[in-house]
């Protein structure tokens, strides 16, 4: 891995390198929730995923309840992680993804780290997830990171407890 991995809010300023790493590198459906518009990275579907990214610019307390950061590494833009509010209060739900050329480097991990600093940092107890049994990629990431995991149909909950000892990077 190639510098260390920091966590930046998304705002205007790393918007557009974010979306450029996730028409270059990534399906829609993987980044944003799924729009009305033609296949693809059209202009419709970059002007929703600004959208998408702007309605949380307010972090935890504003509209959405979300916090999105980019994912950084040695400066350059790589992904994206957030965490959401849950009704439960202290929970806060997490989802990520990475670019293709970002993937299979631990960069996913190191990235969940900070965001679990970070969600423990404002008071969160504890940080779940939602994937399938086929995303052997952020299964691995929520195991590394000491996430208790539960299957049910195809999917996977996991919950991570902020009040333990964090695992050993």
């Amino acid at each position: 891995m190639a510098g260390a991995v920091r966590l930046e809010p998304v705002d205007e300023q790393n918007l557009e390198p974010l979306l450029s790493v996730a028409a270059a590198e990534a399906e829609p459906d993987d980044v944003m929730p799924p729009v009305e518009a033609p296949a693809g990275w059209s202009l419709a579907r970059r002007e929703a995923f600004r959208d998408f990214h702007r309605a949380s610019f307010g972090g935890l307390d504003g509209p959405t309840g979300s916090q999105m950061f980019a994912i950084l590494v040695g400066g350059e833009v790589m992904g994206m992680v957030r965490m959401t509010r849950c009704d439960e209060p202290g929970t806060v739900e997490t989802g990520m993804w990475l670019g293709r050329s970002a993937r299979g480097q631990g960069i996913g991990a190191a990235a969940l780290r900070e965001l679990l600093n970070a969600a423990a940092g404002v008071g969160m107890r504890a940080v779940v997830a939602e994937t399938t049994t086929d995303n052997i990629g952020a299964v691995a990431v929520l195991e590394k990171c000491g996430a208790k995991l539960r299957e049910d149909g195809g999917k996977v909950h996991a919950e991570i407890c902020l009040d333990s000892t964090p695992p050993a990077l």
